[in-house]
């Protein structure tokens, strides 16, 4: 089999990839480990910023999302029982969020690809690479009970923090910057109407706590849990006895209930591999990093770099300029550190702290309350949240510099 741009990994990152080659006349071939219906059915993100949005809109593959998406132009933080609304559209020149699930993008984009005649095979198994520090790329694996060779131009990593592409790369040629936070979340999706039109941000006194939706019959929500929290210990009466108490307020905000459909607990982490490229593989997505979901950005930052890498390939490949191919990592890793810089800073804001006590506790209070008034942070929180331009990196005037030893 021949390609000019093998892709492993049909999630957002990898499908979206391919879409956007193929509007440039570039092709691709995407291979994916798991089925199709398990894909489309996975239950990941839910927040697309302003520019996700309307890339997916601009490409071509919005028509559902205008039509089902959940237009968001504020959300609240709530603390001391009390909901501050934070006006981002307001604060953002008109820019805001919008609802619609990862699984949702996913079917869109694997829809696109198929009715183009595009090429994904599900199923995969045996995934290896070769000769990626070369010019002609090998990529091998088992589809249909047949050993098969894809001869690609170019590798994309879109395969997750478990995919085989991060590893391909010798451990001498890459360096992994990491931290792990003492707390997890234990989330549930319900059959139940949202309780507010916009998501809840709940720092309280038993942890954190997060209102979110995916759809007017459907909510998200989540808590803060011990690192070794299992599911056993938390049947559903006592999920719900907890969302009541740290989302309530002094006003009477009800919280409405229904079957629960899904429960897990999710680490929460950062995770970062520099650089993004070796030879013709290109990291991108959760191959390549990974953010705790606080801001809401680990689609959308995948979603960026295919961005960067799609427009790269197009001018390597119709103009035969490599600029944008050298430069990809480097810009890739600018936006990667800022992003992690502001999914920390809200995790770090509104999580209580394993060894917290009365001063970490009146610290966050003052924190929250000079976001929830001040307008220069309240719109430091809003213009990262719906986040910054898709060529917000490219403006950055910063020469690319080798990671710094930290002793």
């Amino acid at each position: 089999m021949r390609t000019q741009v093998g892709i492993i990994g049909a999630g957002p990152a990898g499908l979206m990839l391919s879409h956007l080659l193929h509007l440039e006349g570039i092709d691709s071939i995407v291979l994916e480990t798991r089925s199709r219906s398990y894909v489309e059915s996975r239950v990941r993100a839910g927040v697309l910023e302003h520019d996700t949005a309307q890339l997916l809109t601009d490409t071509g593959v919005g028509d559902r999302l205008r039509r089902e998406g959940l237009v968001h132009t504020g959300l609240d933080l709530r603390f001391d029982g009390v909901s501050r609304r934070i006006d981002l559209s307001a604060l953002t020149s008109g820019r805001g969020i919008t609802v619609y699930g990862q699984q949702e993008v996913v079917k869109d984009l694997i829809a696109a690809r198929l009715a183009a005649g595009g090429e994904i095979l599900f199923e995969v198994t045996d995934v290896s690479l070769d000769g990626i520090d070369s010019d002609a790329p090998m990529v091998r694996f088992k589809h249909e009970g047949t050993i098969r060779e894809l001869s690609c131009v170019v590798v994309a990593g879109c395969d997750g923090f478990h995919g085989v592409s991060r590893p391909s790369i010798p451990s001498s040629a890459r360096r992994t910057v990491e931290h792990t936070y003492p707390f997890s979340w234990l989330g549930i999706l319900a059959q139940a109407a949202p309780s507010a039109h916009e998501l809840i941000y709940t720092h309280h006194e038993r942890g954190f706590a997060l209102h979110s939706m995916r759809s007017p019959e459907v909510t998200r929500l989540y808590l803060q849990v011990p690192n070794d929290t299992l599911l056993a210990d938390w049947p559903a009466a006592r999920i719900w006895d907890e969302l009541h108490t740290r989302l309530a307020t002094n006003d009477g905000f009800t919280l409405k209930e229904g079957p629960i459909l899904e429960q897990g607990v999710t680490p929460m982490r950062s995770f970062v591999t520099e650089p993004m490229r070796y030879g013709q593989l290109f990291l991108a997505g959760d191959a390549a990093h990974i953010v705790p979901p606080t801001g809401a950005k680990g689609l959308n930052l995948a979603m960026a770099d295919v961005r960067f890498l799609a427009d790269a390939l197009s001018t390597w490949f119709r103009q035969g300029r490599d600029t944008g191919l050298g430069e990809y990592s480097a810009r890739c890793l600018r936006r990667v550190w800022r992003v992690q810089h502001f999914s920390a800073w809200m995790t770090n804001l509104l999580h209580q702290p394993v060894d917290a006590d009365e001063f970490s506790h009146r610290l966050q209070v003052a924190h929250l309350e000079y976001v929830a008034t001040s307008t220069a942070a309240a719109t430091t929180l809003a213009e990262n949240y719906v986040g910054l331009p898709l060529d917000w990196s490219s403006r950055v005037d910063m020469p690319a510099r080798p990671p710094v030893p930290f002793a």
